[in-house]
């Protein structure tokens, strides 16, 4: 069984442990079928590409055949940028992004990347319906999305180097690093760095001419992007932690039957509770891959990440909570979680 595979039949597993009852579909089939279109930029393979599909079919299960969803993966609907407006006018009736390519439409929707602040797998598994995550969906709302799933994607970020591991916060300096966003870049930036914006398509490149010495990304990442041919180390850490969410179009829900509404909104539930468990699979199955390709890794230790957290938190945090009216507000909220 190759890992794909089985990456697949663990999603299966983890959302099959998840249902306990499932409605028959032939009742719901007799009925005229509502459509709903997702567009998401993620290729087959990643695991939440695959959790998706899944999550799609509990959709058509649980309505009874009466929601027919059709995934449009990989940008073949529309660009990531695109997903946001495209469900706002109702071009498509739902999507999904991940967290920080709001930017700065919904400033707060980068306070899950804000450098160790929220990388607790306890914490992330109490976002969800906390009042952090309901001030986000609320922004959500106002710039003509309903949010109805977060699926944690990340808590374990890697920084990668070709000619000496970076482990301690003085290797940072005078190194040219991938950039992430401004608000991130902060860090790097303070500790001596020089970050340089720069999409994950191109980051191979970069690292491979020599364009930036360094890469940041997620560890499955690190390895379907092939980092191990252009980099020899690499540092694991719980730098941040990335969702991506599920929303759709507000009247298009609203126009659903009650039935269908809870369909979609129990499948998001069962989709976020499998996302915790196939995630730490998915990092633990790329940091084994990566050491088979031949990079040599360096797990952080818990001083190591206060550490990097005391050097690397602070300036991200104050330029953050300076970001919008209500970053200092989500902060509070992170924080009882």
């Amino acid at each position: 069984m190759t890992r794909i595979t089985r990456r697949r039949a663990v999603v299966a597993a983890l959302l099959s442990a998840a249902v306990l009852a499932g409605g028959s579909a032939g009742a719901g089939q007799a009925e005229a079928q509502t459509v709903m279109r997702v567009s998401h930029q993620l290729p087959p393979a990643h695991h939440i590409a695959q959790l998706v599909d899944q999550w799609a079919a509990d959709v058509e299960r649980l309505s009874e055949g009466t929601l027919a969803v059709e995934v449009l993966g990989a940008n073949t609907a529309f660009k990531p940028d695109q997903n946001f407006p495209a469900v706002a006018r109702g071009q498509i009736e739902a999507a999904i992004s991940v967290n920080f390519q709001w930017g700065n439409t919904i400033p707060e929707m980068n306070v899950v990347t804000l450098p160790y602040f929220m990388t607790d797998i306890e914490r992330v598994k109490r976002f969800p319906g906390s009042d952090a995550a309901q001030l986000l969906e609320e922004k959500l709302l106002g710039k003509g999305v309903r949010n109805v799933a977060w699926l944690f994607t990340t808590n374990s970020s890697i920084f990668t180097s070709a000619k000496k591991p970076i482990v301690e916060v003085a290797d940072f300096q005078g190194l040219k690093i991938r950039g992430l966003n401004k608000l991130v870049d902060e860090a790097f930036a303070a500790n001596g760095a020089a970050p340089t914006a720069m999409p994950g398509s191109e980051v191979y490149q970069g690292l491979q001419t020599g364009v930036i010495d360094a890469g940041l990304t997620d560890v499955s990442a690190a390895y379907s992007r092939k980092y191990y041919e252009v980099q020899s180390y690499g540092t694991v850490t719980p730098f941040f932690t990335v969702y991506f969410h599920i929303f759709v179009n507000p009247a298009w829900f609203d126009g659903l039957t009650e039935a269908q509404r809870t369909a979609i909104t129990e499948a998001s539930a069962k989709a976020e509770e499998a996302s915790y468990a196939l995630t730490a699979e998915t990092a633990s199955a790329a940091i084994e891959q990566l050491q088979a390709k031949g990079m040599t890794l360096h797990i952080q230790s818990e001083a190591e990440t206060e550490a990097w957290k005391q050097a690397m938190q602070p300036p991200v945090m104050e330029a953050f909570k300076a970001s919008s009216d209500d970053a200092a507000r989500i902060v509070e909220l992170v924080d009882k979680l």
